[in-house]
């Protein structure tokens, strides 16, 4: 089951042309990765913060199809898939655009890979 999250364009998205400027697609995802942290039961404060692991992005993409406006009403849809034990991606389909994100869970101190933490494992398995 695909997380999905309602959004509406803001005009601090646009661009002067009055369409989505094109890295702004990106916080726009973003923003639906935290609300689907959020309602599988992560403290987005703690998950940040945390001292045992982190969850830097390695690879993001966006591809458009057609322009999103200000004020357009939204439904991301995303899908996040294993790689491997330490590494994960999110796939967002929009109306008009498709993204991607990588995403690598790593010792915050050493900065070594490591393999994802039953949070992050959970969550896999409930939006997969």
């Amino acid at each position: 089951m695909s997380f999905q999250y309602k959004y509406t364009i803001q005009f601090r998205d646009t661009d002067a042309a009055g369409v989505v400027y094109f890295a702004n697609i990106l916080s726009i995802c973003h923003i639906a990765y935290e609300a689907s942290l959020i309602e599988s039961g992560i403290n987005l404060k703690l998950f940040v913060n945390n001292p045992e692991f982190a969850v830097p992005i390695t690879h993001a993409a966006a591809d458009f199809f057609k322009p999103l406006y200000c004020g357009d009403r939204i439904t991301i849809e995303l899908i996040p898939r294993l790689i491997d034990s330490c590494r994960f991606e999110i796939n967002y389909q929009l109306s008009s655009a498709i993204a991607i994100t990588k995403h690598v869970v790593i010792d915050p101190s050493s900065r070594n890979r490591q393999e994802l933490p039953i949070i992050l494992t959970n969550w896999l398995e409930k939006w997969s």
